[in-house]
């Protein structure tokens, strides 16, 4: 078993007070803009953070309400007929969810290309930086949490502007701006690599020297006062049992149940394995995340929230990138967040209504930064237009709809890989030796039928009285369509005074081979024999 490390578990809770901060405003927000019960939002980021923190795929990974799932919940409420009636339909959608991890659905993460990824982090950058600006500056008609263009209060993302001049508020713009000078000035390396002032997460600092002013503008009778808006709200009793709101289940035989079910068991496994795809880009230690355990820890987490009362969770990029930011090693960081929640909320609700929504602004757009650093550009520039071109689809794509952007983002990325795929099913090498023209093909490694095309022109340019080798020593796959052009050229070749000569084997059903299934046996074989021989060391070391 491994053993704790003491620096590790200061700075997972670290993180976990960070990410506590972050995520209960969201959970506020993001239940308030569904039309659900305020305290639905705050059961999911509870069981968001325990339930499926403790059985996440994903290190740093956290879960909880997202935005992303805002206007299914309002159009689920309505045509299940209760909100009682979409929990039965939250708990559905995480046996779904279950399923799909057991049928190790969790596998189609691997084919969403990195350029996509990166830009879908960058364009939730650039977002989450236009929706604080507002809150900063202390303009708090829009839901904290909101990532859609479109907003609730009528504005769009960008028309949202016009008002930063004519509606700020003076005391949010000092409480915001004092907040990212003390993280700016945190983020120094002396500071970071202080023994001390380096245990105390930045973000901390920021939200607590807001609370500190907002209390001292109240006790002085400061102009500069925020009112209750601009601040966080909860209303919640201090009985917890008081919360929950069980599923109707005699709604299990109406059908708009299974629908919005199966509606948010698709959307909800989408985004968290986008987003835990995207966490492992930015893990520092550059884990990867077993998906398929993702998607049961989904599954459970949605089961447990549907039947607790809670709206539907994923995991979500914006936490689980301040998780990191604010130094977050394990999933303790997770798991301590959701316990904050609950202590916090049921014993001192009073206490977090004086943090104020600026504060909590600066926190995020430092991690929007983070997100969507301007190097991004000129590093995916250098990698050349196949990684720039989907790069640059995606991120102003993400900024209008995050799912259509990764999907345009995706199409793109798929058609460079086809072109590419197209463009070279061999390498050639063409030699003249006594009067004879030698013209050697070495086929790829996968030829299909995309390339059969280029082959046949190929073929077709070759002149009379040359010399033809075709080496298929290294072709693990060659579609029968291609060895048909390639059988059709060679019994022409005669009429054309063309030699052939094929290495390796032309015989599609000999050729097309798949050794994934007998080399992953193998290596989990390994795998086995490496556990257990740590397993029985330890037992020796003790």
């Amino acid at each position: 078993m491994k053993k704790f490390n003491f620096a590790d578990g200061i700075k997972d809770l670290n993180a976990g007070l960070v990410v506590f901060l972050v995520a209960l405003p969201l959970c506020l927000g993001i239940a308030l803009a569904s039309k659900a019960p305020l305290m639905s939002g705050i059961i999911a980021g509870i069981i968001g953070g325990v339930v499926v923190g403790a059985l996440s795929g994903s290190q740093l990974g956290v879960s909880g309400p997202a935005a992303g799932l805002v206007g299914i919940v309002v159009a689920g409420i309505v045509a299940c007929g209760s909100f009682e009636a979409f929990c039965l339909a939250t708990l559905l959608a995480g046996g779904m969810q279950l399923v799909l991890g057991l049928v190790r659905a969790g596998g189609l993460a691997q084919y969403f290309p990195t350029s996509v990824i990166k830009g879908m982090l960058a364009g939730i950058g650039i977002i989450i930086i236009l929706k604080q600006i507002p809150h900063l500056v202390g303009i708090d008609s829009d839901y904290e949490g909101d990532l859609d263009f479109f907003q609730n209060d009528g504005e769009t993302t960008i028309s949202e502007f016009r008002n930063l001049f004519e509606a700020l508020t003076p005391g949010a713009v000092l409480i915001g701006l004092a907040g990212l000078a003390i993280m700016l000035v945190w983020n120094l390396p002396k500071i970071k690599q202080h023994k001390v002032l380096g245990l105390i997460p930045g973000p901390l600092l920021a939200v607590g020297l807001g609370v500190a002013l907002q209390v001292l503008f109240e006790q002085t009778g400061s102009s500069l006062a925020l009112s209750p808006e601009h601040l966080v709200q909860i209303t919640a009793s201090s009985n917890p049992v008081e919360w929950v709101q069980f599923p109707k289940f005699s709604e299990i035989g109406n059908g708009q149940v299974w629908v919005y079910a199966l509606l948010i068991c698709v959307i909800a496994s989408i985004e968290s394995l986008l987003c835990a795809e995207a966490t492992d880009k930015i893990d520092p230690q550059l884990r990867v995340s077993n998906k398929n355990r993702e998607l049961l820890a989904q599954g459970a987490g949605n089961i447990f929230s549907g039947l607790l009362g809670g709206i539907p969770v994923t995991q979500v990029v914006v936490r689980s990138s301040a998780n990191i930011q604010a130094g977050g090693r394990t999933r303790t960081s997770t798991i301590f967040h959701g316990i904050l929640i609950f202590v916090m909320v049921a014993t001192v609700p009073w206490a977090l209504n004086e943090i104020p929504m600026a504060s909590l602004a600066s926190v995020l757009l430092l991690v929007g930064y983070n997100l969507a650093k301007p190097s991004l550009i000129k590093k995916y520039y250098k990698k050349g237009w196949t990684q720039f071109i989907p790069f640059v689809v995606t991120v102003p794509l993400v900024v209008a709809n995050l799912l259509l952007g990764v999907g345009i983002g995706i199409a793109v990325a798929i058609f460079f890989i086809l072109r590419r795929n197209f463009r070279a099913p061999y390498t050639y090498h063409l030699e003249e030796q006594g009067g004879k023209r030698i013209l050697t093909l070495k086929l790829a490694n996968i030829v299909s039928f995309m390339n059969k095309g280029v082959i046949i022109q190929t073929l077709e340019l070759i002149p009379r009285g040359s010399n033809v080798v075709i080496d298929a020593s290294d072709c693990g796959l060659i579609d029968p369509d291609v060895v048909e052009a390639i059988e059709d050229f060679m019994t022409k070749s005669p009429q054309n005074d063309i030699q052939v000569k094929i290495i390796g084997s032309l015989d599609h059903s000999e050729v097309v081979k798949n050794p994934t299934k007998e080399l992953h046996a193998q290596l989990e074989s390994l795998a086995r024999k490496h556990m257990a021989s740590a397993n029985t060391e330890s037992t020796y070391d003790k």
